[in-house]
């Protein structure tokens, strides 16, 4: 029986059951080194320096990790583990891991149960199977993991086994990074410089801001038979074909619907195992499409808040195998209804207690959001395209701009009571603007925005970049990427733009100006500079696309165009000016990325024309046969040829459709082999963007959709949109 309708007649109807482990708080933290443990199974002066290292970012010195490594291993053994793991982020776009056990024998051959500072500071794995750029030859592969003691040791329940996770930035021997996390870390520090050189304009107690982030992580559900009987799935996580269904999203009536008992078995069990993590997850829900959902946690600093989103992704992958479901966290999984995003609700935080981005209740406070909710608006402005860049990849093109998604256009929504706030600035802060004028200064910012503004429901669903109260929400980001490359990004431009506000304030200040008086001018400055960026409409709309264009925002749509911003003057000077990454870092990087583009446009067009010659052209040719055969059947007996007229016609559709798609395909293969002759890589990378995909993807999925339509369902072994979506 094809896998189509075995799986379909053994669809699981056996939900896994999963009883509850009681209150959150009774599980939460209990696989995670977090403070609470560190204390009970450190010494005092173990615990402080761990604590230290955490908050002023002191190293901690070998004698004392040996310390810190012995109370972590009490820890993990306490628990039933016996290996332990550095695990990273590399370039890949997973994460990577390799397992030591505690076990080692002595020179005397005693065996014994050990964990040294040295295991826990630094690892050597191979670096020459991991992506670099060509910063590193295979034979010059050494990389090093190094701790990142500002995220807690985790334990990972695979199956009955239990291993220790040590968190690690992953760098080549000579320095470089060639990980996601530690240019994540540099950026962090780099912004909390910059931020509290200006909140000491208006409070001298502020002694360090924290960048928050609170990611909303999209996916979809399937039946895992189902899944298995779609090699493209299989392969590359999307649908590279597959007619619509009769119903899809159209009655909105999924969306915030009642959650299906099957996949609200899958998502307690996935969440049971995250609280253990430490991951705050606090709200789940039915998304737009059919089978698609959310959820979403409490804010956490944000390299934290990187590392458990990435590690969730795997949780919930690996807990989806124990419902005998899949979850899909591909961009586009299906033509024809909502893609998955992962929206990064980002916020600055100052050690005081104050939400630079929420607006203040004194003239003080109110100057300083001002202040910090324009440099963001500045600071996106100025570097649009290294922020699309950011969130540029083969998935995500499927998806964005597909009036579904923000356009990638990148602009900013700050609602009409802020905007009228701006305009005030605009208007009212003159060249001769004196101390004796401050009625600017004491705006209530606070009281001419509504309440409804502070609620997170009131927001331009349309806008990749939008304020919602209290927080920018950065809506572009796709739902299976790394939060850091975006974060990274975000919080370098967010560095360099208030460290030019600073030398801008600074220089009217030496010339005289009262401080307040300063800071309003170059505010003003800022608002004339970057408001060609703000944008309240339809960010779908054809018209904002000839607006945006007016305006000279830019509106690059594919990747490997739009992974150039990564490597101008501009960006390697904003990288480098902020030590974040080098010259030969951003090339490396740039590489990486168009690398990775080229092999999933690749992989895709491969599935494509082996599905269609080896499922699709067989099904249809079948049926073509049995059409035939039936033409051929009723002329033998003589009937007239309007008895068999609509056969015939089917019959010439299919044929149509058989010849097309097997054309296309031929060509699609010579183009892709005219591709992979070609040696510089953003060339290639072009090329398999206009040449293979964009030249062959829609035409070959038009025919075969169209055959799908046509063929006899007991002829069709691919699983239906309608299944897929629908069947649990």
């Amino acid at each position: 029986m094809p896998l189509r309708f075995n799986a379909i007649q053994n669809l699981s109807t056996d939900h896994a059951k999963t009883e509850s482990s009681g209150k959150i708080t009774s599980l939460f933290g209990t696989n995670a080194f977090t403070h609470e443990t560190a204390r009970e199974f450190l010494s005092d002066e173990a615990y402080k320096s761990l604590m230290s290292s955490i908050k002023a970012g002191q190293k901690i010195d070998r004698a004392m990790a040996n310390q810190i490594a012995n109370g972590i291993r009490a820890w993990a053994e306490s628990k039933g583990v016996t290996h332990f793991t550095h695990w990273f982020q590399p370039l890949t776009g997973t994460t990577a891991e390799k397992h030591d056990s505690f076990f080692t024998l002595k020179s005397d051959g005693t065996f014994i149960e050990q964990f040294e500072g040295d295991a826990l500071i630094q690892q050597e794995p191979d670096a020459s199977s991991f992506p670099s750029g060509g910063l590193r030859a295979t034979f010059e592969a050494r990389g090093y993991t190094a701790w990142d003691p500002s995220s807690p040791a985790f334990i990972m329940d695979t199956g009955p086994g239990k291993t220790l996770c040590i968190p690690t930035i992953f760098v080549s021997y000579t320095g470089e990074s060639l990980d996601y996390k530690a240019p994540l870390l540099k950026a962090l520090e780099a912004l909390n410089k910059a931020a509290v050189d200006v909140c000491n304009y208006f409070d001298k107690n502020i002694t360090r801001v924290t960048a928050t982030l609170g990611w909303e992580q999209e996916y979809f559900v399937m039946d895992e038979g189902l899944f298995i009987a779609r090699p493209d799935l299989v392969m590359c996580g999307r649908t590279v074909f597959g007619h619509t269904s009769a119903k899809n999203q159209q009655l909105e009536d999924h969306y915030f619907g009642s959650i299906p008992e099957r996949v609200y078995a899958y998502m307690r069990d996935y969440e049971e195992e995250a609280y253990k993590l430490g991951i705050p997850l606090k709200t789940r829900h039915n998304e737009v499409a059919p089978a698609q959902f959310e959820c979403a946690p409490i804010f956490e600093e944000v390299n934290l808040a990187v590392d458990h989103n990435t590690l969730l992704m795997d949780v919930m992958t690996r807990v989806a195998t124990r419902h005998n479901l899949r979850v899909l966290l591909h961009e586009k999984p299906f033509a024809g209804i909502n893609g998955s995003g992962k929206h990064n609700n980002w916020s600055l935080a100052t050690d005081t207690g104050i939400n630079l981005l929420a607006p203040g209740k004194t003239p003080k406070t109110n100057l300083m959001f001002l202040t910090f909710f324009v440099n963001t608006i500045k600071a996106v402005h100025d570097y649009a395209d290294v922020l699309r860049a950011s969130i540029a990849s083969a998935q995500n093109d499927h998806r964005l701009g597909a009036n579904e998604a923000p356009p990638a256009i990148i602009s900013v929504f700050i609602g009409q009571y802020l905007s009228k706030v701006l305009n005030d600035v605009k208007e009212r802060v003159s060249e001769k603007m004196d101390e004796t004028d401050e009625s600017l200064l004491k705006i209530d910012i606070h009281k001419s925005i509504p309440e409804l503004l502070l609620d997170n429901t009131d927001r331009n669903r349309t806008s990749p970049f939008a304020f919602t109260g209290n927080k920018f929400e950065f809506r572009a980001v796709g739902s299976s990427a790394n939060c850091a490359n975006p974060m990274t990004v975000l919080n370098t431009i967010m560095a360099e733009t208030l460290r030019q506000f600073k030398k801008d304030v600074d220089t009217l200040i030496e010339k005289g100006e009262k401080k307040e008086i300063a800071i309003m001018h170059v505010i003003r400055e800022y608002i004339l500079s970057g408001e060609k960026v703000l944008f309240e409409g339809n960010n779908y709309s054809e018209e904002w696309e000839k607006e945006a264009e007016k305006r000279g925002l830019p509106n690059i749509k594919t990747t490997p165009l739009a992974l150039d911003s990564m490597v101008t003057g501009k960006a390697k000077k904003l990288f480098e000016s902020n030590d974040i990454y080098t010259h030969s870092e951003l090339e490396a990087r740039h590489e990486i990325e168009l690398e990775k583009y080229i092999k999933k446009v690749q992989i895709e067009s491969r599935i494509m024309g082996e599905i269609a010659t080896s499922h699709i052209l067989p099904a249809a040719i079948r049926y073509q046969n049995m059409l035939a055969n039936n033409i051929k059947g009723l002329k033998e007996i003589g009937l007239p040829e309007s008895s068999y007229s609509n056969q015939k016609q089917i019959l010439e559709q299919i044929s149509e459709h058989i010849n097309k798609t097997s054309d296309l395909v031929e060509k699609m293969i010579e183009a892709r082999k005219i591709c992979n002759n070609i040696s510089e890589t953003r060339s290639k990378a072009i090329a398999y963007q206009s040449q293979v995909k964009d030249a062959f993807f829609d035409d070959i999925r038009y025919h075969v959709d169209k055959l799908e339509l046509l063929v006899d369902d007991r002829e069709w072994y691919l699983p239906k949109y309608r299944e897929m979506l629908f069947l649990r």
